[in-house]
């Protein structure tokens, strides 16, 4: 996996180097966690040109749909669709495949769904999208380790974000996103596995 970790997410080479190097924009994706189209544009006309890239969540696309998506992605700004996929392989391929059509750049789909449903996803997007990059999300940076051990996992979450980032990437995902309390130790396995 040829990526960087950027604000928490182990992102792949091609969104990096879609726009040129010093553009400060690709390092920057603002987050439109509103529940309105009306606060979603008020957002990006304030932010301008400063940014290019902006983040649906649950939030917005569960208030205004898919048409939310469709008129961000329609002047040429790249969306990062988070609704962090998680069902069965079939029923995750289909929204990816849907999400691919509305023109997103990034989504994201919960790693702990397991290799069929992460390779189910990556092979969606790549049939619509070959550039859509599916990052896989490894543990919500609300748990703790009591939250964890509730739902079954005895690893620490270090452990358990390390095997679900390595889960994510060897089932195709190009990118992973966890807490910035695991970054440094995620930085350290990749840079370490990327020499190999």
């Amino acid at each position: 996996m040829r990526g960087r970790l950027i604000n928490d997410r182990l992102i792949d080479d091609r969104l990096i180097h879609a726009r040129p190097i010093n553009d400060a924009r690709q390092h920057l994706i603002v987050a439109l966690d509103v529940s309105s189209a009306v606060a979603a544009r008020k957002i990006v006309a304030a932010v301008g040109d400063s940014a290019s890239t902006y983040k649906v969540g649950m939030q917005l696309y569960t208030a205004e749909g898919p048409q939310i998506v469709r008129e961000l992605v329609a002047p040429g700004r790249r969306i990062f669709l988070d609704l962090k996929y998680h069902d069965i392989p079939t029923t995750v391929a289909s929204a990816v495949r849907e999400a691919a059509k509305l023109g997103v750049s990034m989504l994201t789909v919960h790693a702990s769904g397991g290799s069929k449903m992460l390779r189910a996803a990556v092979e969606a997007a790549a049939s619509v999208n070959p550039s859509l990059v599916v990052l896989g999300v490894t543990v919500l940076t609300s748990m703790d380790e009591y939250d964890l051990e509730e739902a079954g996992a005895r690893d620490k979450i270090l452990d358990q974000v390390l095997r679900l980032a390595d889960l994510a990437i060897r089932s195709g995902c190009q990118g992973i996103v966890t807490s910035a309390r695991e970054t440094a130790q995620v930085r350290s396995r990749w840079a370490t596995s990327s020499r190999s």
